[in-house]
């Protein structure tokens, strides 16, 4: 009762912690706008110019690092769940390498048809569409390599040996694309937040809240599969569905962040473990939430700190979670004889 009442009390901490620093986020920019026009700018009451900084580029831009943080959080625990690694992110599975390569095929395969107006004329879309279809090719190797092998360590090796294979082909296009199509691949590998419009977020969010309802259906399959799969089976655990759930959502969660925003890495490995850290649980009932508020606090922090408050440049948000979450990695290692009986 006790522990229940500690974790209400930290729920409502973080959902407090995650208002505020949202509210923030919206404060910072290159204009000043004060916190009372923030807040008619919310409700569509300050003037024209503060109505379309704030709606049409600050808030599209905190949404987006809001859903981001949560996706990735969410991949990176059911994969640390899946392979009983400290270590496994999003990225595990070779799945956001799949979708780099789908985007590195329509930016770079074809730079000698078509210039970098492409951007132009097709806007994210056709990004959009290439990083889901690469996404989901490397997912279908996967799912059909899990139908014959059923180490689960093989699989985590063979989706390892997918990303090599799949940057090995990035790198090829790289050295042999042009100069303006190699400049605006570079850049959007880097990750960004602020590049997704408001109409682009009505098609992230649905996605998103999509592959974090399969997630919610695995949430107890994952419990007991923390005492591994062998016992997980004799407990009635259908183990290949409840991969099959889980590699799903990894893709759709994944796939669409990497497509919208680029590569953004570390947040996935890190929030995880700062969940069971503050929460004191490896129940993935209490994770679950835990991941998405943690994550969504995490990536709005990063995007405070690209912005440099006071200068009139943003860092690569990619750079940012990487300085961030590689101290919480290293961290991790020194430390985990502590974490063991998390896993």
């Amino acid at each position: 009762m006790i522990k229940n009442r500690k974790h209400i009390l930290l729920f409502v901490s973080m959902i407090v912690l995650l208002a505020m620093i949202f509210f923030t986020n919206l404060l910072l920019g290159s204009v000043h706008i004060s916190p009372s026009d923030i807040l008619l700018a919310l409700q569509g009451k300050s003037t024209s110019i503060f109505n379309q900084i704030v709606l049409d580029f600050r808030l599209p831009k905190a949404l987006t690092a809001i859903v981001a943080g949560a996706a990735l959080s969410v991949c990176g625990l059911q994969m640390q769940t899946i392979f009983r690694n400290p270590l496994s992110g999003p990225d595990v599975l070779g799945i956001s390498s799949g979708a780099s390569l789908g985007v590195a095929i329509l930016v770079l395969g074809f730079s000698s048809f078509f210039s970098a107006s492409i951007f132009t004329l097709f806007g994210s879309w056709a990004i959009v569409l290439v990083a889901w279809l690469g996404a989901g090719g490397v997912l279908l190797l996967i799912l059909l390599v899990s139908t014959r092998v059923r180490d689960i360590m093989t699989i985590l090796i063979l989706g390892i040996l997918f990303a090599g294979a799949t940057s090995s082909i990035v790198t090829i296009l790289q050295y042999f694309s042009s100069e303006s199509m190699l400049k605006s691949f570079v850049v959007w590998t880097m990750g960004s937040l602020g590049g997704v419009t408001s109409t682009q977020l009505s098609v992230l969010v649905p996605s998103v809240i999509a592959g974090l309802f399969i997630t919610s259906l695995t949430i107890k399959q994952l419990d007991v599969l923390l005492l591994g799969e062998k016992y997980s089976a004799s407990m009635g655990v259908n183990v290949q569905m409840t991969r099959v759930l889980v590699f799903l959502s990894t893709s759709i969660l994944a796939g669409s962040i990497t497509a919208f925003c680029g590569p953004i890495s570390f947040v996935g490995v890190a929030v995880p473990h700062l969940a069971r850290m503050v929460f004191q649980t490896s129940s993935h009932k209490i994770l679950f939430p835990a991941c998405i508020l943690i994550g969504a606090i995490v990536m709005l922090f990063s995007d405070i700190v690209a912005q440099m408050p006071g200068a009139n440049f943003t860092l690569p948000i990619n750079a940012v979670t990487s300085i961030l979450g590689i101290p919480v990695i290293v961290w991790i290692i020194m430390k985990n004889k502590k974490l063991g009986g998390y896993f």
